[in-house]
């Protein structure tokens, strides 16, 4: 997408998409907001962040909870959650379906909410696919944006 503004002495044009020096930008920011709990569920499920707060580049399915990057290169991605102790909590960073890096917390009677997370650097190819995977029989909150899912071009290949 492109805007463009001109006055009689001078004209901007701006692509949404890329940086001043002209490299593409990819970059979201998405949360749970369905209230309440999410699972647990009998069966692994990918995690669908459905209030997307950032998407620059569109790379990031708010129905599928699926990043595709655009380009190749560099990513950083990062997940965090809120649960409640009751039930334990196991989320999975997925590259292409395989495991990549994890976070978890037991259950216990004595907690009464759990946090976690993690992050990390992958070499993406075009089309490449990134989400955050919910474990059976695992629970997560989904109030007010405390479960998030982001990621970011770092540098293109």
């Amino acid at each position: 997408m492109y805007f463009s503004f001109s006055t009689p002495t001078e004209s901007l044009t701006l692509e949404t998409n890329r940086d001043p020096a002209g490299k593409k930008m990819v970059a979201f920011t998405a949360a749970i907001n369905t209230g309440g709990p999410v699972g647990p569920f009998n069966a692994d499920q990918t995690v669908v962040f459905n209030n997307v707060i950032t998407n620059i580049g569109g790379a990031y399915n708010q129905c599928t909870g699926i990043f595709v990057a655009p380009i190749a290169g560099v990513y950083y991605f990062t997940f965090f959650y809120h649960a409640g102790g009751e039930h334990p909590s196991r989320l999975l960073l997925c590259k292409n379906g395989s495991l990549i890096v994890e976070s978890s917390d037991h259950r216990t009677s004595a907690d009464g909410a759990d946090n976690g997370g993690n992050a990390a650097f992958l070499q993406l190819d075009k089309g490449d696919q990134v989400f955050v995977r919910l474990v059976a029989n695992n629970h997560i909150w989904a109030t007010s944006a405390i479960t998030t899912f982001s990621g970011f071009l770092v540098s293109p290949k």
